[in-house]
């Protein structure tokens, strides 16, 4: 496996634009990924994630800006870029009848150099289904499948689509299991995913995608931190205490109680003070706490505060 350095720029995209007649797809992105990084693309259906991947990888023509990856002009690069990429699609689709090991020997005959074929399906859990017809396997099975093929040529660099979509939960954490040891080896990751849990898991830094256009870029908690700052801390107590008003607490915001007085709802830039302030003030009430939690906000909390709409909608 070729080592790159953190320093280096593994992708560079300058007002990026991507029209299909009077429709834009794509309306001026601007992002870099270094070596190394996981980088997650992280937006909704139709938001212009795979349309930006696609003309990364030299499948598709940009209508303006510019584009370098690993140091090549995709389109004009594409033969010698496509030697040194991984690609997992979306879907993808084999002849049924085509077995596991005929797939991976097929992929790399497309590539300069290869590594292990064999190791390979062993390391993806594929060696006993190695003779078994593309029909036959699970989704789970179909994606560390494609997953095999994107990594038979020792990329530097491997773009994930939507991986795990369409996977039941066990598939899905077997997936983020292989990328998680593709991120341990340095290898650098372009992911795109309108999963919130996980961009938070997966990625270094996400970029948030809406409707064409980059609305938030950072790591996911400089993107909670910047954008809404605040956790939210749950109090239960054993008796009501919905009648009395808590004196003001450092960082404490929009103080609620629940109908039944046994539950507080607490907003603050400052959880782990305000905590200790609320907890004091329980103690003085002479009444016990029942239950205590802190939820700090999420990538989908971003999204709602920044488009007024849910990531899947």
């Amino acid at each position: 496996m070729a080592v790159t350095s953190g320093n280096e720029l593994a992708i560079s995209v300058q007002g990026l634009h991507k029209s299909y007649g009077d429709f834009e797809a794509v309306r001026g992105l601007d992002f870099e990924v270094r070596a190394g990084e996981v980088f997650g693309l992280l937006g909704p259906n139709g938001a212009g994630k795979t349309t930006t991947v696609e003309i990364l990888e030299g499948l598709r023509q940009a209508t303006s800006g510019r584009v370098s990856v690993l140091g090549m002009d995709p389109m004009v690069q594409t033969a010698r870029l496509k030697d040194r990429i991984g690609v997992c699609l979306q879907a993808t689709n084999l002849p049924e009848k085509l077995t596991v090991a005929e797939a991976l020997t097929l992929f790399a005959a497309f590539y300069s150099r290869t590594v292990d074929g064999d190791g390979l399906l062993q390391r993806l859990q594929l060696w006993e289904k190695r003779n078994a017809g593309y029909g036959t396997l699970s989704g789970g099975q179909k994606q560390r499948l494609a997953l095999a093929m994107a990594m038979i040529n020792d990329p530097q660099l491997v773009f994930l689509d939507e991986p795990s979509t369409g996977l039941d939960p066990q598939a899905r954490l077997e997936i983020h299991k292989l990328i998680e040891e593709l991120k341990a080896e340095r290898r650098t990751i372009l992911l795109t995913t309108h999963y919130i849990e996980e961009a938070e898991r997966l990625c270094d830094r996400v970029a948030i995608v809406d409707s064409g256009r980059i609305i938030a870029i950072g790591t996911p908690r400089e993107i909670q931190q910047r954008t809404l700052g605040h956790t939210r801390i749950e109090i239960s107590v054993e008796k009501p205490l919905g009648g009395v008003t808590p004196p003001e607490m450092l960082g404490a915001e929009k103080l609620s109680w629940s109908e039944d007085g046994k539950s507080l709802t607490v907003s603050s830039a400052h959880p782990a003070r305000t905590v200790v302030d609320l907890v004091k003030w329980i103690d003085q009430q002479g009444v016990g706490l029942a239950d205590i939690h802190l939820k700090r906000p999420t990538l989908e909390d971003v999204f709602i505060e920044l488009t007024g709409k849910r990531l899947r909608e």
